[in-house]
């Protein structure tokens, strides 16, 4: 699979995270427990999937890594790793690879599983989400910071008085 030439990324210790992350996981449901790490602008972040008995509602582990780390304040995401305790890797789901071409449309993705054999899935999202609809298709940098108006400021100082 490919790799991209990137900033030294801490390949084992995001892999070591995301295995960390499947124990966390709430999936009395599907028993699936799915862990992620990131690797972002402002350092590595985790998260498990989150199972509601509404099916609907539930949230996938690399959702609630990035989520994470966007509330973090985290905008670039350069590498998701993720683990499932099964015999062969699993693939992040099609509203994950949305979500991590939304923050990180050249990232690196890692799939690793239970099987210390198994080499695992070594992989850019460019090529599991081609010709993917993003910010730039709306004209927006999802990388500049935030500018809040001085107008929202003042609602926001309103309401707190």
């Amino acid at each position: 699979m490919p790799k991209t030439a990137s900033p030294a990324l801490p390949l084992a210790k995001l892999r070591q995270a995301a295995r960390a992350a499947a124990d966390r996981a709430y999936a009395p449901y599907s028993h699936f427990h799915v862990g992620a790490a990131i690797w972002t602008d402002a350092g590595l972040f985790s998260g498990a999937n989150v199972e509601n008995a509404s099916y609907g509602l539930c949230n996938c582990a690399e959702r609630t890594a990035i989520f994470s780390a966007v509330a973090a304040g985290a905008r670039r995401l350069l590498c998701v790793a993720v683990y499932t305790p099964t015999p062969n890797p699993t693939l992040p789901c099609g509203a994950c690879r949305q979500v991590i071409y939304e923050f990180g449309p050249e990232a690196r993705v890692l799939s690793n599983c239970a099987d210390e054999n198994e080499e695992g899935i070594d992989t850019v999202i460019g090529a599991l989400l081609p010709g993917a609809f993003g910010p730039a298709d709306l004209g927006v940098d999802p990388f500049k910071p935030v500018q809040r108006t001085s107008k929202s400021a003042a609602k926001r100082s309103k309401k707190v008085s």
